[in-house]
């Protein structure tokens, strides 16, 4: 089992924080996710690419099963506290709309995260991807064992208002 404690450091949540995980299989970080936010009665969704089922493992969280790599996700606008894409983006046929829909359903000043198996990510164009996107302060953080993470913030009044 890998060290989450440097991972876990990044995730302050308080009181009924919605977090959410788009990912092709849950892990160890969804289930310390799940664990985390089940202590504030938060709550962690779960989009799955690839149709396996794991409502058993996850048996208080909102699960969509998507199917293939080019259908979206589902989320509300505002809906969430924070959104991250694992192993999962570098994937998906259409990285423009699943940032749209991310930035959408984000309240204001959450946090967007990508994180991808190292070599994946180009971490430099996934920064500016997400300047693009008006996402802010994107950071690249060595804090999971091999993977690379890239985490942003999407700010009040600021680009696309929202």
């Amino acid at each position: 089992m890998t060290d989450l404690t440097q991972f876990l450091q990044l995730f302050h949540p308080f009181p009924g924080n919605r977090y959410l995980q788009i990912t092709t299989q849950p892990d160890e970080t969804t289930s310390a996710l799940y664990e985390i936010l089940k202590g504030v009665s938060g709550e962690l969704s779960l989009a799955i690419y690839g149709g396996q089922n794991y409502s058993s493992q996850f048996p208080d969280a909102k699960i969509q099963n998507i199917q293939n790599f080019q259908d979206p996700f589902r989320a509300i606008p505002r809906e969430f506290d924070m959104v991250m894409f694992k192993d999962i983006f570098h994937l998906h046929e259409n990285k423009t709309m699943i940032l749209k829909i991310a930035y959408t359903t984000l309240a204001n000043t959450a946090h967007i995260i990508i994180v991808e198996k190292k070599g994946v990510m180009d971490i430099e164009a996934t920064k500016c991807m997400l300047e693009d996107f008006e996402f802010r302060a994107s950071n690249a953080i060595d804090v999971l064992e091999g993977y690379d993470l890239v985490m942003a913030k999407k700010m009040h009044m600021w680009g696309n208002g929202l």
